[in-house]
This record gives structure tokens, sequence and C-alpha cells, in this order.
């Protein structure tokens, strides 16, 4: 065999061995899946089934959710995307306040939540939004294509949190910011479920690894982090 084709079996071999090392599969928690991710047990999905709950009536007081849409610091023109939408609770309220001709991608990886949006999205006349549904490893978004990514409650809940890593980092444009808010796990008064709640360590440990550059904390929600990253 040609040396370069050596070299060129070797690399691949490497790669497809750490792909394989990447997660660990092991029994934890019984409120996650039995698959851990640079030690850190990856939480269940929340299903459309709990639509009532991310739209309960003291979501607002309790995440002070105009707090939060105020610290994404949206400026009109901006092109937006909400990874994990869900019921679209923080899409519609980004929607409202965009300008300038911006517009937001609402992206899930479940059919019935895309039903529901795109149902809510012609109730209530939002002319800004597009749904996308995704996949557990992909972003259907364009390369480079993204000012501004929210993850709001969502991360955790990622099965292959490496490979949606690099697709967010891929689809943001250069100097794009990444906003990840979790609920606080520093936090031990806080009733949430344990696999549901995030450090700031632990975050920035598994984004860094992915090309995201650590920019700052925001720390004046109530129960949340802001965690915000650059590309």
């Amino acid at each position: 065999m040609p040396k370069i084709l050596q070299i060129l079996f070797l690399l691949l071999t490497q790669t497809y061995a750490f792909s394989q090392d990447r997660y660990e599969n092991k029994e934890g928690d019984a409120n996650g899946i039995n698959k851990w991710y640079m030690g850190r047990q990856i939480a269940n999905v929340m299903s459309h089934y709990g639509i009532n709950w991310l739209e309960r009536e003291t979501r607002d007081k309790e995440e002070n959710s105009a707090l939060l849409v105020k610290n994404l610091d949206i400026q009109p023109g901006m092109v937006i995307a909400d990874i994990g939408a869900g019921s679209g609770y923080y899409t519609v309220k980004i929607s409202t306040i965009l300008s300038g001709g911006g517009k937001i991608f609402a992206v899930d990886v479940q059919a019935e939540m895309i039903e529901y949006l795109e149902k809510r999205i012609k109730k209530e006349k939002l002319k800004n939004v597009t749904t996308v549904l995704g996949s557990e490893k992909t972003i259907p978004l364009s390369v480079a294509s993204i000012d501004l990514m929210v993850l709001v409650d969502v991360y955790h809940e990622f099965s292959f949190p490496y490979e949606m890593g690099k697709a967010m980092y891929d689809a943001l444009k250069p100097g794009g910011k990444l906003y990840v808010i979790e609920f606080r796990a520093e936090d031990k008064s806080l009733s949430i479920k344990g696999l549901h709640k995030m450090t700031e360590e632990q975050v920035v440990k598994e984004l860094s690894v992915v090309g995201f550059k650590f920019e700052k904390n925001i720390t004046n929600l109530p129960i949340q982090h802001c965690i915000v990253f650059v590309k």
C-alpha cells in the first residue's frame, strides 16, 4: 500500500475509534438515557406531551422571560435560530421584537412540535418565522447563515451533543453568538430534575471541544444560566 494511503487509512481508523469512544453507555438516573458524554448523563427528551408545561402560566415569572430575551441583544435584520424551539414559547417572543427584515428559524426534532408550531405561527400571524425539522445529529441550516443561536433548556437533552455542537458551529456566521440557557445545577434548592440542570463548567467544557469560545455567563436570571459563546 502506498505511504499516503497508509496515512489516510490510519487517520480514518483513529477518527472512527474516537467517535466510538466519545460516548459511554451505562445505566444511571432513570430520568436520563443510558448514555454519557464527558462525565454527564444525557437527559430524556421532553416529548410534545409536555407542551402544557412549556406554556405554563407561571413560566414568565419563574424565568423572567422578558429579561432573558433582553439578554440576547437582538438587533434589526438578524437571522436567528431557536434550537429545540418546542412549542415556540421563546420563538414567538423573539419574533415579535425582531425588526428590519430579520427572521427566525424554529428548529425541533419532533414532527409533532413542528406541527404545533406551524399552527401557532398561522394563528398568531407571524411573518418572520420558518419551522425546520432537524435530526439528532444535524441542523438543516445553511453553513454560516445564522447571526444568533439560542437554546433554552434543551442542550442537556441532545442525544449527540458533540455532533450537534459541530452542526451549530457550522451554521453560525463567523463572530456569531450562541446563547445556552440551562437551569443552574449549582443551585441545590432548585426543584428541577437533576439531569435537566447543568453547571456552567460542564456547558463550557462541552462546547469548547467543538470550537466555541466562551465569552461570558450573564447571571441576572432567577434560576438559569445564560451562557454566551462566540464563533
